[in-house]
């Protein structure tokens, strides 16, 4: 496994939406030319941290997660400005944390990990496109959480909106555009800032 991680900056705004909250219509969105149909994708993350939750305490999550387009291990960094930096690197052959993943986290801890939390994720995955390529990805998210230190599950629903490649210089009036669609659609401010914290009751 290569030690040099793939890196993403992600500029993403997140909502709760109950069940059978129809989706948001993004016609009134600006940019936004055609929206694909949506494609499944069943995820399953496990999540790791110190007895002593020395990496929720730099603002780390560290998590294995199968299914989709980007199953790996994946490292997600503390907020830095509008957005979030995440490394990943592949799965490997065995659920073992891979050397490179471990070099790169002892930089915060050396002490052992620990499972804290298992999400598995069924995703209904859109892609809104403009006239130069993808604005963004939008995802539906039904969510079965279990905080193995207590061994509480949860459920929610929640809805994610992330930039992508062809996202519009203006992004605080795209967000607000997709605030007013969400928010018309029944959709809320979110509850958690992640699903990790959600998944722990926090």
């Amino acid at each position: 496994m290569s030690a040099e991680p793939q890196r993403t900056f992600e500029i993403e705004r997140k909502y709760d939406a109950d069940t059978d909250t129809a989706l948001p219509d993004w016609s009134g969105v600006p940019g936004v030319v055609s929206v694909s149909d949506g494609e499944q994708r069943e995820l399953d993350a496990r999540y790791l941290d110190t007895a002593d939750a020395a990496l929720a305490r730099n603002g780390i999550a560290l998590r294995r997660r199968t299914g989709g387009p980007d199953a790996g291990w994946h490292i997600k960094g503390p907020r830095q400005g509008d957005g979030r930096l995440e490394l990943g690197w592949p799965l490997g052959d065995a659920e073992r944390l891979p050397d490179a993943v471990a070099e790169m986290v002892a930089q915060w801890t050396d002490a052992e990990l620990h499972p804290i939390a298992r999400i598995e994720n069924s995703r209904t995955a859109f892609l809104l496109r403009g006239a130069d390529g993808v604005i963004a990805e939008f995802v539906d998210d039904h969510v079965r959480a279990r905080d193995l230190r207590t061994g509480i599950r949860r459920e929610w629903r929640e809805w994610e909106m992330e930039l992508g490649p062809a996202a519009p210089d203006d992004r605080s009036a795209f967000f607000a555009a997709v605030d007013a669609a969400v928010f018309a659609a029944g959709g809320r401010e979110p509850s958690s800032g992640s699903k990790l914290a959600r998944a722990l009751g926090l």
